[in-house]
């Protein structure tokens, strides 16, 4: 929808709450409790089971007829509730609503909708299910329905809303490098991003809008996600930079580890191969994550010590059991024995983070910074993809951190995005922006960089090249053959029973990164995502 519609009228709706805000509030819930002189018993614990149904039955009564105030006061957050659920009926002229519930399970209520979309003549029927849990209300100590916009439609999110009308983009036809088209349903992770497509160069692709049931974001930068067509646009055909057979790899691998990111681009140009993402939130953590990378950063902390003068490839990183930097202590992987004699390529191949901390008080404060920028394009805000992306973050940190940020923790943070590009530039030198679309297509800048020296990159190449056939990545990379390398990481978080496991490899003129939230080390899960795009597209 046109982002002026959704202003004017939300604009309505807070206008009217605002003006009678207090007495509404007062009358709905009075009439809710049956106030009428006695005061009745306070109640605890969990919701019995006539409860459930007695608050269910009168929510979605109200649900049906449109009584979105109602129906809000019937939710532990009507505040929140009312808007999405004026935007049901009002916004997105769904009407003839049926609910209806199923077998309890508990406290949680799973239950099917169903409606008529109509809208300027045009009219189309709606049928999806969703679930919704009852809890007793904090304060009033009544059964209510836990509030999740996820209630009125599955996928609805915090600050999302529902509206009906002309697309404010046309729909487009996406297709690979190739010409092979790609589609939400070959292709479901690709769903957001074919959305952030349409919203950008819908207009430049050369079709013409339709009228749609979509969700409108609570970001005005996140495209609005279409649910329903009653009258099909016409769509003009979009030219992607991704390659259909290392997409359909990519979107195999993550769906075997949950929370799940990977990125595949082409060295030699920039261009992304494929984008995959297996979240519960459906969030593009392959482009828009900023995340700690653990020791795939050592990529650019070892071309940090290489450019000034620190040490080389064969020079010394010795490898002792523990690190300390500014009162803070660092210690390695359990298991991994201390190498005193061990060179800057022995301590990269086995991923020892010591050697690394050891070199803090070597480096300036923003020594890794102007590495990462000058040399990597990295932390400008400068990319432009083709859709939203994080360019990644190293900034100059003193203190532990100076340390920390060496060994992908403390301050730094990148997407696999981020990291792809890193392994693409440690493999050629050059740093070429990453994108989706041609630049061709609108006239955009990319970013730019100085990149990194030959004697730099053969040095990087070298060590990544022994860390896939001999160090810790070499189980994971075995059986791909040609031009290898690799860099495995995981990284802490709190809260966390696991670290965050991050994967970062090349073959031929394919460089991928991975990462998989509470995924454990690089080559628990981050791993065999990267190796299986390799597999299939170097």
């Amino acid at each position: 929808m046109r982002k002026g519609v959704k202003a004017a009228i939300v604009g309505s709706v807070c206008t009217v709450m605002v003006g009678g805000a207090g007495y509404g509030a007062y009358n709905v819930l009075s009439a809710v409790r049956g106030d009428g002189g006695g005061t009745p018993a306070v109640r605890t614990g969990p919701p019995t089971t006539d409860e459930i149904k007695d608050t269910t039955r009168k929510f979605f009564a109200a649900w049906e007829k449109g009584e979105s105030v109602t129906a809000a006061s019937y939710t532990n957050n009507s505040a929140d509730a009312e808007p999405v659920l004026t935007s049901f009926s009002a916004t997105a002229h769904i009407k003839d609503v049926h609910i209806t519930p199923g077998k309890a399970r508990g406290a949680t209520v799973p239950f099917s909708v169903k409606g008529t979309v109509a809208y300027d003549g045009k009219s189309k029927t709606l049928a999806y299910r969703s679930t919704l849990t009852v809890v007793r209300g904090e304060t009033t100590h009544r059964a209510l329905v836990d509030w999740q916009p996820s209630v009125v439609h599955p996928q609805l999110r915090r600050g999302d809303t529902l509206a009906t009308g002309e697309a404010s983009s046309p729909p487009i036809e996406a297709v690979d490098r190739n010409g092979t088209v790609l589609s939400k349903d070959k292709y479901p992770s690709l769903g957001p991003i074919l959305d952030e497509l349409r919203s950008r160069y819908g207009d430049k692709a050369g079709g013409t809008p339709g009228v749609e049931l979509v969700i409108q974001h609570a970001s005005q930068e996140s495209a609005d996600t279409t649910l329903l067509t009653l009258a099909a646009g016409r769509a003009g055909k979009l030219r992607t930079t991704l390659d259909a057979r290392v997409q359909a790899a990519a979107e195999s691998a993550v769906t075997k580890y949950a929370e799940s990111s990977v990125v595949a681009v082409k060295p030699s140009t920039g261009e992304v191969l494929a984008v995959a993402n297996h979240r519960e939130d459906g969030f593009n953590a392959a482009f828009l994550g900023e995340l700690a990378p653990g020791s795939t950063m050592k990529i650019i902390s070892a071309a940090t010590l290489i450019d000034t003068g620190i040490t080389t490839m064969n020079g010394p990183a010795p490898c002792p059991p523990t690190a300390t930097w500014q009162s803070q202590t660092f210690s390695n992987l359990k298991g991994l024995q201390p190498d005193l004699k061990a060179t800057l390529s022995d301590s990269f191949a086995r991923s020892c983070n010591t050697a690394f901390v050891k070199y803090a008080d070597s480096v300036q404060v923003d020594s890794l910074t102007k590495e990462a920028e000058e040399g990597f394009g990295l932390g400008r805000n400068d990319w432009k993809v083709g859709i939203p992306s994080f360019d990644g973050r190293v900034p100059a940190s003193g203190g532990p951190d100076t340390a920390a940020n060496l060994i992908g923790q403390g301050q730094v943070q990148m997407s696999p995005l981020n990291m792809a590009s890193v392994t693409a530039t440690a493999m050629t030198g050059t740093f070429h922006q990453p994108v989706l679309v041609s630049q061709k297509l609108d006239g955009r800048d990319l970013a730019t960089a100085k990149g990194l020296s030959a004697n730099t990159v053969g040095q990087l190449r070298s060590m990544m090249n022994r860390t896939a056939t001999s160090g810790t990545a070499a189980g994971v990379m075995s059986g791909l053959h040609g031009s290898i390398g690799a860099k495995t990481g995981s990284a802490e978080v709190d809260g966390q029973s696991k670290s965050n496991s991050w994967f970062a490899g090349y073959r031929d003129d394919v460089a991928a990164a991975a990462m998989t939230q509470d995924g454990g080390h690089g080559i628990d899960a981050a791993g065999p995502i990267v190796a299986s795009v390799l597999r299939i597209g170097g």
